[in-house]
């Protein structure tokens, strides 16, 4: 510990001791010291080059999909930033009246997504992924409480591509819901066994939305409803052999998406061990009814799903091998008194991808990625589009 030298001159004329002087610093250090010792920061920095051809594209975009998440034309052929990500965070104890916080902040043209402006676009590049406190209370085994900004709980990949097994997020994220701000709660019934609830403002992101659907002015028309989400999740034990560790989750989530209508998403997944050593398979299911909350009062219904499956092998210590194959479809029904049609959007598509790490903290990877789509009807479509791309990807994780 230092000390200045109007201490160090008192010490020598014996009016004070270094001993007490220490500890009295000490004991005016400690709160803060206490916080910040249990205070974790980390994130990332995520490029990418981006190489795309379309042999086959007979419209300028595909609208009813929503454009696969970050591989716009803003990206296209060219090297890019992609986001930079910063969490700060502090971990609950195994108290029974724990408590946390942990924040997520995003720079960069990917953070566009979390940041709504007044006129419904999404147009900002520095945005909140996540601001919750965490709490605990002691019923049963513990019920974790998020109260704040918290990303949205169903889905096979997340918003960070440092977390996925591709580069290029998916077609069933894309139909996913991102972010909520609300309360969930999560209880571990067993080592195994976990349930979580909760109650958010609105199932789009955005913070301080709010359901501002005022139709008939009835009490179900107003900004009082909420969206409510449900989830379980269940581990093989030890005792499952093989499949040992494997992991079983569902989801769901539903309410006020934009429009003058609610979404519903269902979602289930599992993440299975082989006895194949280094390879783990995936499977992914995704429903969404009403999608992007489109207009009930012309009897408009738009769903989709998808389905997608996953293979990670990891071949050497720092070389790992993943493939993603997903199928969809997209169908929609329009009966406003004036047009009655119907018509669905198949889509298919094939990624793999080469990662191997030569620099310490930094994933590195190679990417291939060839998506089909198709629009079958009479009421804006009927075409076929084909994308193929090539990505690289650096991220630097801190």
């Amino acid at each position: 510990m230092k000390f200045n030298k109007w201490t160090l001159g008192l010490a020598a004329l014996g009016v004070v001791s270094i001993g007490s002087v220490a500890r009295a610093e000490e004991a005016q250090m400690n709160p803060i010291q206490t916080a910040l010792a249990s205070t974790v920061i980390s994130g990332y920095v995520d490029t990418s080059f981006e190489w795309q051809l379309d042999p086959d594209k007979e419209t300028p975009d595909f609208d009813s999909w929503p454009g696969i998440p970050f591989r716009g034309d803003h990206k296209r052929n060219g090297f890019n930033l992609n986001v930079v990500k910063l969490s700060i965070e502090k971990a609950m104890d195994e108290s029974e009246w724990a408590s946390g916080y942990k924040v997520d902040l995003l720079f960069g043209p990917d953070a566009v997504t979390y940041n709504p402006s007044a006129n419904g676009d999404f147009d900002e590049s520095v945005a909140i992924k996540q601001a919750y406190i965490a709490l605990r209370t002691p019923v049963g085994n513990g019920i974790d409480w998020k109260f704040g900004v918290f990303d949205t709980i169903i889905g096979y990949e997340s918003f960070d591509a440092v977390n996925n097994p591709n580069f290029t997020r998916s077609w069933g994220y894309a139909i996913e819901p991102t972010q909520h701000t609300g309360l969930l709660g999560t209880y571990r019934i067993n080592d195994n066994l976990s349930v979580s609830l909760g109650a958010a403002n609105t199932l789009m992101a955005g913070i301080g939305t709010r359901n501002d659907e005022i139709n008939d002015g009835s009490s179900n028309d107003t900004e009082w409803r909420k969206t409510w989400m449900g989830s379980i999740a269940f581990t093989i034990p030890d005792s499952g052999g093989a499949l040992s560790g494997s992991t079983l989750y569902a989801g769901a989530v539903g309410g006020y998406a934009g429009g003058t209508a609610d979404q519903m998403n269902f979602y289930a997944g599992a993440t299975i061990a082989t006895p194949v050593a280094g390879l783990k398979l995936g499977l992914a299911l995704d429903y969404v009814e009403n999608l992007g909350g489109v207009e009930e009062e012309f009897d408009y219904e738009d769903d989709g799903w998808v389905a997608g499956i996953y293979a990670s092998y990891q071949a050497t210590e720092k070389m790992s091998l993943h493939f993603r194959g997903e199928y969809g479809n997209l169908n929609y029904s329009l009966d406003d008194g004036i047009t009655d049609d119907d018509g669905d959007e198949p889509i298919w598509s094939l990624t793999g991808t080469l990662q191997y790490n030569l620099w310490n903290n930094v994933v590195s990877r190679l990417e291939l990625r060839y998506d089909n789509m198709e629009a079958d009807g009479d009421f804006g479509y009927d075409y076929k589009e084909t994308h193929f791309g090539v990505f690289a990807n650096l991220i630097y994780k801190f």
